[in-house]
């Protein structure tokens, strides 16, 4: 277990003070291409390196500007912003290596300028989501207990609201502004090379708070080397992502789902990436045909939603420029592959991933698909299904995922390390299965088996099957109590535009069901609802739904 720490950069030891102790990590495979050197400061290899390499002219992000046209930026120009920003948060705000940085922004160039000159000063990232209140970030502050923050002028609100110690009023900044004291105007005055902090491999340079889809976030401590590592991995691994790509998709920069598809993906590839603000399936269906994009990343109801558009108006959207589309977050209905494909002619590709992982951990792409599967270990990782005693089931069996790999879960002073790591393995809440061929079969989340008069029900399942039904357009699925089954299933769902809910149709989708999957696991309850709860990175949030039963 490789556990020893390299010498650190960071003049504030706090984060590493609040890394679980050594018995509690994972174990952790680092070998060839994940065997990093001691020092290593991620920006640079991002960023810095692509321009020495000769790319300073290549584009490496596309933004829209007020009239909604498309504005392009250098490798070149980032790096000369990412230098200037560096620069403020050391000389203005006198930050040094180790103090933590909140950021809250939509995507856009401030967002990707922030992140990597965060990370190129040795400090540490604290990523927030655009959607949070005064109250969610206030709570953020005092776990991380971040000393300055850069935000969007338009998020300021929120933000000022939760100021409380040690963030001091007079340590946010924001762009979008005329203000003297605002990040445009600082940018200006702090033009010119910045030496970049010499950190550790091992220095922490993000903490992620997951998402909440299971109640209260986890801060999750990620390394220099964990960024490098989930472009080393799934990106180049599975994804293949080269020079030659486009990337565009919808999770937050603040998720490391787009963190890294959006960013980190892009830059270790030399490629170049869409940053959108704002989208409703069909933006970003019209954003791909006027980007000329290659690769997109989202959840699996957005591209549902988008392949129903498709199907809609046909002449309305092009995705020849696709050649792949990743889906994760959530589970991977085969109704929406078949439907995406059908209407793209792109295969999708599905991704189990964590925040606690950093990235993607199981995948397939091409012709390594096999239906109904998530996929095989992403390279450089370990997949193992196993019992509660830890370990391994029959092969097919339902059992608790776990995985081994070059990154691994380190929550900041949390007590839930325990439940999620166990003896060297990463317990990442998911039911599944895997084959012969090591292809895992994704059942449920732990805690969303429901158990009806016996039977081990998986709620991904029997959503699949009632988004087979033609008037269905969302679904989700939960256990409710029954007093003579222990447990029944409950389906709520959103009917496609103009279907009306009816009693008749709530009963044509329960026999619809039984006549998909075996008829024990039909929805026994059916309720239409105009939405369901997500957070605002596109994952459901069924907890909620078990709040309101």
């Amino acid at each position: 277990m490789t556990t020893i720490l390299h010498p650190s950069a960071h003049l504030d030891p706090w984060a590493r003070q609040q890394l679980p102790p050594a018995s509690a990590w994972p174990e952790l495979l680092l070998e060839p291409p994940y065997a990093y050197p001691p020092r290593l400061n991620a920006a640079v290899r991002l960023l810095d390196d692509a321009v020495r390499e000769g790319h300073g002219e290549r584009v490496a992000l596309i933004t829209s500007d007020a009239q909604g046209g498309w504005v392009p930026t250098t490798y070149g120009e980032l790096a000369a912003d990412v230098d200037a920003l560096a620069a403020v948060l050391v000389r203005t705000l006198g930050l040094v290596p180790g103090n933590r940085v909140l950021l809250r922004g939509f995507n856009g160039r401030w967002m990707a300028v922030a992140s990597l000159a965060t990370i190129k000063a040795g400090l540490v990232a604290v990523t927030t989501m655009p959607l949070l209140r005064a109250k969610e970030l206030a709570v953020i502050i005092g776990r991380a207990q971040c000393s300055a923050a850069l935000c969007d002028a338009r998020l300021a609100d929120e933000l000022r609201a939760a100021v409380g110690a040690p963030l001091a009023p007079d340590a946010i900044r924001c762009w979008g502004t005329d203000a003297p004291d605002g990040l445009d105007a600082l940018l200006t005055t702090h033009r010119g090379p910045f030496t970049a902090c010499d950190t550790s491999s091992d220095d922490i340079c993000l903490i992620a708070f997951t998402s909440g889809t299971t109640g209260a976030p986890k801060g999750c401590m990620h390394f220099h080397r964990d960024v490098m590592a989930m472009s080393d991995g799934f990106s180049a691994q599975v994804l293949g992502l080269t020079a030659d790509d486009r990337c565009i998709g919808t999770p937050p920069l603040a998720f490391t789902f787009g963190l890294g598809g959006l960013l980190t993906f892009p830059l270790a590839a030399r490629a170049s990436t869409v940053l959108l603000e704002r989208y409703t399936p069909e933006s970003l269906l019209e954003a791909i045909a006027n980007t000329q994009a290659t690769v997109t990343f989202t959840a699996p109801t957005f591209y549902r939603q988008m392949a129903l558009s498709i199907a809609k108006e046909p002449a309305r959207f092009s995705t020849q420029s696709l050649r792949a589309a990743v889906s994760a977050g959530e589970a991977l209905p085969d109704a929406t592959r078949t439907l995406w494909r059908s209407t793209t002619a792109v295969e999708l590709i599905d991704g189990i991933g964590a925040t606690e992982m950093i990235h993607i951990f199981i995948a397939a792409a091409g012709a390594d698909v096999r239906p109904g599967a998530i996929g095989r270990a992403v390279p450089g990782y370990t997949v193992a299904i196993l019992d509660n005693a830890l370990q391994p089931v029959p092969r097919g069996e339902v059992g608790r995922l776990a995985v081994r790999g070059p990154t691994g879960c380190r929550y900041l002073n949390d007590a839930r390390q325990r439940d999620y790591v166990q003896d060297g393995w990463n317990l990442t809440g998911d039911a599944a299965t895997m084959d012969a061929d090591g292809y895992v079969f994704f059942k449920a989340r732990t805690d969303d088996l429901i158990l009806s008069s016996g039977y081990n029900i998986g709620a991904p399942e029997v959503e699949a099957a009632v988004l087979l039904h033609p008037d269905v357009a969302e679904c989700a699925v939960i256990g409710v109590p029954d007093p003579e089954r222990g447990q029944a299933v409950k389906a709520f769902v959103v009917l496609r535009p103009g279907v009306e809910a009816t009693t008749a149709l709530a009963r044509g989708v329960q026999d619809f069901v039984k006549a998909t999957i075996a008829p024990y696991k039909y929805p026994r309850v059916v309720e239409f609802v105009a939405a369901l709860p997500k957070t605002d990175t596109g994952k459901l949030q069924r907890f909620r739904l078990k709040e309101s039963k």
